[in-house]
């Protein structure tokens, strides 16, 4: 029999993450096509040009197949939970809406709590340089929403609380040490290769506890609203307030 629906359960739910994150992954995608005429790779957010470096590595250079495997991956995962797909769909994707506006606010005000100690280590907050216009930078802080959110959260997160519950880990530890790892990866990851940022530990430090909240965020509230709330975070700082 198909379980009771309850809201905070059905945002966790593959379906309804599929139909939120649709719209923003056609409005990444597009928007990369349509700005980046002859190189559409300057858009590109660099968890998407990963994986797109390691599906060539591996032979698979097909341009739309990242967000064609991403979309294929939650309609499998959407029908193996065919039974428990929420009912009220309308309802828990505006309610996904409104918690994503919530919580882009929630880790803007954790940012500005560090801002004082930002500018006293005369670190800049925008980290960012502006090489693109607004909606240039738009849609690549739309890539970050997606992508960032299924390389470290839907992949690596879920990957370590697995590993870390195979040898015995209690689950609440499992999560918190998976949360940290992958946190700090994600920080680290900023900071690799030739287009890589110069390392600032106070940077560092805030894209890790950025890391960790979104990981927590991804593990409660589900990956919609965890990708959601990434791209509005930085859509919102990153180009309202840049």
């Amino acid at each position: 029999m198909p379980a009771k629906s309850s809201y905070f359960r059905d945002t966790r739910h593959p379906w309804p993450s599929l139909l939120f994150l649709l719209p923003l992954l056609s409005a990444y995608e597009g928007g990369v096509l349509w700005l980046g005429g002859t190189q559409p790779d300057a858009l590109r957010n660099g968890a998407d040009a990963w994986m797109r470096w390691g599906l060539e590595a591996v032979g698979l250079p097909f341009a739309p197949l990242p967000p064609a495997l991403l979309a294929v991956f939650f309609l499998f995962w959407s029908y193996l939970r065919r039974q428990d797909r929420p009912k009220d769909l309308i309802g828990v994707l505006f309610g996904m809406v409104i918690e994503t506006v919530f919580f882009a606010l929630g880790l803007w005000g954790v940012s500005r709590g560090l801002a004082p100690l930002m500018h006293t280590a005369g670190v800049p907050l925008r980290w960012h340089p502006a090489t693109l216009d607004a909606v240039g930078q738009a849609v690549t802080f739309l890539g970050a929403g997606i992508y960032e959110e299924v390389l470290f959260r839907l992949v690596l997160f879920t990957a370590l609380v697995a590993v870390l519950r195979l040898v015995y880990f209690p689950s609440f530890f499992a999560v918190v040490f998976a949360a940290v790892g992958s946190a700090a990866l994600f920080a680290a990851a900023h900071h690799v290769g030739p287009h890589g940022e110069p390392f600032t530990p106070y940077v560092f430090l805030f894209r890790a506890v950025a890391g960790f909240y979104f990981a927590i965020l991804y593990r409660l509230r589900g990956f919609g609203i965890a990708a959601g709330s990434h791209a509005l975070y930085d859509v919102v700082v990153g180009v309202a307030m840049g």
